[in-house]
């Protein structure tokens, strides 16, 4: 129930940035759901591996370049996806901080609670 309703957080997520980015394009709800998909797949194996191959750099910056390398998955999903486009890599990289800041609150919302 939990990935559901972040898939449709994620989804919600392209469609608000579509009317508020500039150069961030999103046709329409079913193209946002085939992109978000496409992200999730995207992300566990390009980004992946995209991700070991530029380890260096991502530990160069602590961390940071990971943002690069989200940026640019992203801009794969968009020239795979049509109705779904993203003009330039500033907006993808701002899309992927995005992204990341809904995954943290996410995440931040949905951690399990200790109680001592």
């Amino acid at each position: 129930m939990k990935a559901v309703l972040h898939f449709a957080i994620i989804v919600c997520v392209f469609l608000l940035m579509s009317h508020t980015l500039h150069g961030f394009y999103v046709q329409n709800w079913g193209v946002a759901i085939i992109a978000a998909l496409l992200l999730g797949l995207a992300n566990a194996t390009l980004g992946i591996l995209l991700k070991i191959m530029t380890f260096p750099l991502i530990l160069l910056t602590f961390g940071l370049f990971s943002f690069v390398v989200n940026a640019l998955v992203l801009l794969a999903v968009a020239a795979v996806v049509p109705g779904f486009s993203i003009n330039g890599f500033w907006p993808a990289l701002l899309g992927a901080l995005v992204l990341a800041a809904v995954n943290f609150a996410w995440g931040a919302f949905t951690r399990k609670r200790e109680t001592n």
